[in-house]
């Protein structure tokens, strides 16, 4: 009986063991695509954005999910950075990075120069967007950010744009105003399959959710959202939901965050496991990823406290006798074959969007009226384009 008792540990630790060597093997050839990290945030609001300074050093950074060392151990080999409500200095941030640690980091702006980065040893890191209110409903400014490198945008964050409304409508917390997407918002969204920009709808209500698969010509994600049937937060994505990502190609990676994962303050590496079992179960092995929001929340999971983890997530997998090629495809191969969809998808020879969102749907938010004819009194007042732009810019760098 006493034997039994000391076997089995050792038993559980061997084939603990062997599971792990077995994610290790497979993430040395396709590393992790993170689909959501704050870090950037964590720059700007501890640094200022100064990566110079010396305790912003990425290879010795503290009290972060993420730094260098710790990317490496966790066989990260790209990620999705949050441009922080989007400004123009947040992607200049993310530059500068790449340009810092050219041989950690490399700024890619298509599939193929993921997959470059991967052959390289290096963490390909792509743009991206959290908030459509980051474009002040404008296309224009939707397409100067997509040549800045911009390839992936949430619609919406914590807040209704003046076209697409966000999961708060859903809690009842917001109004909903657009119904899903408004004329303007179907607009946005047609060019962004023109320029070959990923839509994202975590964030967003659930008929906007359904709304964008409807209409979207490519496939869409969700950056970081879990399943709704496993914990009843709204940010996270229902089964009906699921099964329109199933039939349209689309992906889920799943958010790490406590709240949404077992809808409580703790949660365990073994519940993020449950979420990714069913959304595979319900949309299908390639509807699965990795959308940690690492460094941009405050409770992470028993297990998975930051990005050097991500190993110990996959032997998890392995253990549930997911094969090598349904894990491959949750580490990167998922995210590439969205991405590559949203790249066939594009066409830049197709006339642009042009007709512009009516001022009086844009009275609630903060923005400027300039390029509006009717916008009272703009050449007496040579002041006021200044002062609406800082507050603009202040509204983006801040929330």
């Amino acid at each position: 009986m006493w034997i039994s008792w000391w076997l089995w540990p050792l038993v559980a630790i061997c084939a603990g063991d062997r599971f792990r060597d077995e994610a290790e093997r497979i993430m040395r050839g396709t590393p992790v695509i993170d689909g959501h990290n704050d870090l950037p945030w964590q720059l700007l609001t501890r640094f200022n954005n100064q990566l110079q300074v010396e305790a912003a050093n990425l290879t010795s950074l503290t009290h972060t999910h993420t730094n260098i060392p710790k990317l490496k151990a966790g066989f990260v080999g790209g990620q999705n950075k949050d441009a922080v409500k989007r400004t123009l200095e947040q992607i200049d941030v993310i530059h500068r990075m790449c340009q810092m640690y050219p041989e950690t980091f490399v700024c890619v702006t298509n599939s193929t120069g993921i997959r470059q980065a991967f052959q390289e040893g290096k963490i390909a890191s792509l743009v991206g967007v959290e908030g459509g209110h980051s474009i002040d409903s404008s296309l224009g400014v939707l397409r100067t950010l997509y040549h800045l490198g911009m390839r992936y945008m949430t619609l919406t964050h914590s807040c209704n744009t003046p076209w697409a409304d966000n999961w708060l409508v859903d809690t009842g917390e917001d109004k909903g105003e657009s119904q899903g997407l408004s004329p303007f918002g179907q607009r946005v969204v047609k060019e962004m399959n023109r320029l070959g920009v990923i839509i994202d709808l975590a964030h967003v209500s659930v008929s906007t959710m359904k709304a964008a698969l409807s209409l979207s010509k490519a496939p869409v994600l969700f950056s970081h959202s879990s399943a709704y049937s496993l914990c009843q937060h709204r940010r996270n994505v229902p089964d009906d939901v699921l099964q329109l990502v199933n039939q349209t190609g689309s992906l889920v990676m799943v958010n790490f965050y406590n709240d949404y994962v077992s809808c409580k303050k703790e949660a365990t590496l073994s519940q993020v496991a449950d979420h990714l079992d069913h959304i595979k179960k319900v949309a299908g092995a390639g509807a699965v990823g990795f959308g940690g929001d690492f460094d941009g929340v405050s409770r992470l999971p028993l297990g998975l406290e930051d990005v050097s983890k991500y190993p110990d997530l996959v032997a998890e997998l392995l253990r549930r006798q997911w094969t090598e090629a349904e894990v491959r495809g949750v580490l990167a191969n998922n995210l590439l074959r969205v991405f590559e969809a949203v790249e066939r998808v594009s066409d830049h020879t197709q006339t642009p969007e042009e007709e512009p969102i009516s001022l009086d749907k844009l009275q609630d938010s903060c923005r400027t009226n300039y390029g509006y004819s009717e916008a009272p009194s703009f050449h007496h007042q040579p002041g006021v384009l200044l002062a609406s732009l800082t507050t603009v810019l202040l509204g983006l760098c801040l929330l």
